[in-house]
């Protein structure tokens, strides 16, 4: 990989240690909006060495704060399969939480449009299929604007929410992510025929188990809902469920 192959794959790819080459299969995780890479921080002790763990960070954020943060899903997707090339020399998978669930389903789609390899399964958590878009978002016509839904959904760090510093400097990515997903109108022909896994917390508002369902019309291989304790947000009893169900699907792939 030359230099500037090797800076692109700084910037976007976390992999919170060495770069492990033993591993049978690449798991590359996308983040929720207004959130980084270092969701995954944790996942590459709690996996075993045969699955590599491999944090997306997007423009906007942590070590990318100066760049540009993407607001349409089309632009984001080139930029994410340019940069993923290099990463496709080994099967691979793809878990996104929340917004990143939404990418992750985008970029396996614009994968299989290019000819290029497709993920061997796609794990999706806390954001409700395709189907249940109806025009409406739960963070719009808020009297408390973003602020407001950042408090309801928790997954903010409180020193951010106590820091009106840093809780103004968040929302300017926070508000682009979400302009990702309420632009992208995009409502394919013909589903995926790779197996889909959802995640849905018992008290999430938005991705519950009823709503979280909806993905198995998005695939016409075998799919499969995990009902996880708790709302939008995993806390570690819920991630470590995650984290068992994931590992033990990869096992046979």
């Amino acid at each position: 990989m030359n230099g500037h192959a090797q800076d692109i794959d700084r910037r976007w790819f976390k992999r919170f240690g060495r770069t492990d080459n033993t591993a049978h299969v690449r798991l590359l995780c996308f983040h929720h909006a207004g959130g980084s890479a270092s969701a995954y921080r944790q996942w590459r002790r709690l996996m075993p060495p045969s699955i590599e763990p491999v944090g997306v960070q997007l423009p906007g954020r942590a070590d990318r704060f100066n760049e540009r943060t993407h607001d349409r899903m089309g632009p984001l997707v080139d930029d994410l399969l340019d940069a993923i090339k290099p990463l496709l020399d080994r099967r691979f998978a793809c878990y996104g939480v929340s917004m990143g669930a939404r990418v992750a389903w985008a970029v396996a789609h614009a994968l299989r449009e290019r000819a290029m390899p497709v993920p061997v399964r796609l794990y999706l958590a806390s954001n409700p299929g395709p189907a249940t878009d109806d025009g409406t978002w739960p963070w719009e016509d808020r009297s408390d604007g973003l602020e407001g839904y950042l408090h309801e959904m928790g997954g903010t760090p409180p020193e951010v929410l106590e820091q009106p510093e840093l809780l103004q400097a968040l929302l300017p990515t926070l508000r682009a992510d979400l302009d990702v997903l309420t632009t992208h109108n995009f409502h394919p022909a013909v589903p995926l025929d790779m197996p889909i896994r959802a995640f849905a917390g018992v008290d999430d508002p938005i991705g519950s188990p009823e709503r979280m369902d909806f993905w198995r019309a998005e695939t016409t291989a075998d799919f499969a809902l995990y009902r996880l304790p708790g709302g939008h947000f995993h806390d570690a009893e819920a991630e470590a469920q995650v984290v068992k169900a994931i590992t033990a699907d990869l096992a046979y792939t």
